[in-house]
């Protein structure tokens, strides 16, 4: 199974409102490991960068000035995702801004039934408690010193670890074999079960146990539990 763990920062909270995306950056997870595959971008926004977000992220205009348009990056982004699950600390916003870029270039929207919200499992998980990144580092004792302003790479780094914590720890499962002789473009695991043997193993009873076994139960009478078995 291949999940994408994602994270984006904007020019502001509503892309209906002229905001932007200047920064993605994703994780990619196989049966919840991650493989090393990340996607990273800068993005030219076309607008000045308010300061409250410059405030939140430290990316300005100079920075981003020589940076692609989406319009340039948007194949790359959509092949990068394929038809993954996307991993998504408080979904409903990242998604709100993808979608409006791809709509704004006339591609399709991604359905956003294909979000897992981190922030949704940590609320049903720990109701009343801090839900935040941040605060998801702390209780699981995950190292986000780094995150001296947030960054959309670093962040789905982190966010990768939170949510493999959040879906009970780094190996949910024990489906450790993949399927063997597929290409590097399948990404369907095997489906592993074990399988029964072709002969049975030996006894490591020997005769002599057996027989003591069998005077045993001889002693105990017509009553005994194993006669009835």
């Amino acid at each position: 199974m291949r999940e994408i763990v994602l994270d984006t920062e904007t020019t502001g909270f509503e892309p209906e409102q002229g905001d932007r995306i200047v920064e993605i950056g994703a994780v990619e997870l196989f049966n919840h490991v991650p493989t090393g595959k990340t996607y990273h971008q800068y993005i030219n926004p076309e607008r000045a960068m308010p300061q409250e977000a410059f405030e939140v992220h430290g990316l300005g205009d100079d920075f981003l000035r020589d940076k692609p348009l989406f319009a340039d990056i948007a194949q790359a982004f959509v092949d990068f995702v394929g038809d993954a699950k996307l991993v998504i600390h408080n979904a409903a916003f990242d998604m709100k801004f993808i979608n409006a870029e791809l709509g704004w270039l006339k591609r399709p929207a991604i359905p956003f039934d294909r979000a897992i919200d981190t922030l949704a499992i940590a609320r049903r998980r720990f109701p009343g408690s801090p839900a935040s990144l941040d605060a998801l580092c702390r209780r699981f004792g995950i190292d986000n010193s780094a995150r001296t302003l947030h960054g959309a790479l670093l962040d789905s780094e982190i966010l990768a670890e939170v949510y493999l914590e959040l879906i009970g720890g780094k190996q949910p499962d024990f489906g450790l074999n993949v399927a063997q002789g597929k290409s590097d473009g399948d990404d369907k695991a095997a489906d592993w079960r074990p399988q029964p043997r072709q002969a049975p193993l030996p006894s490591r009873i020997s005769e002599t146990e057996k027989a003591a076994h069998a005077a045993f139960v001889d002693r105990l009478g017509d009553e005994a539990l194993w006669k009835r078995l």
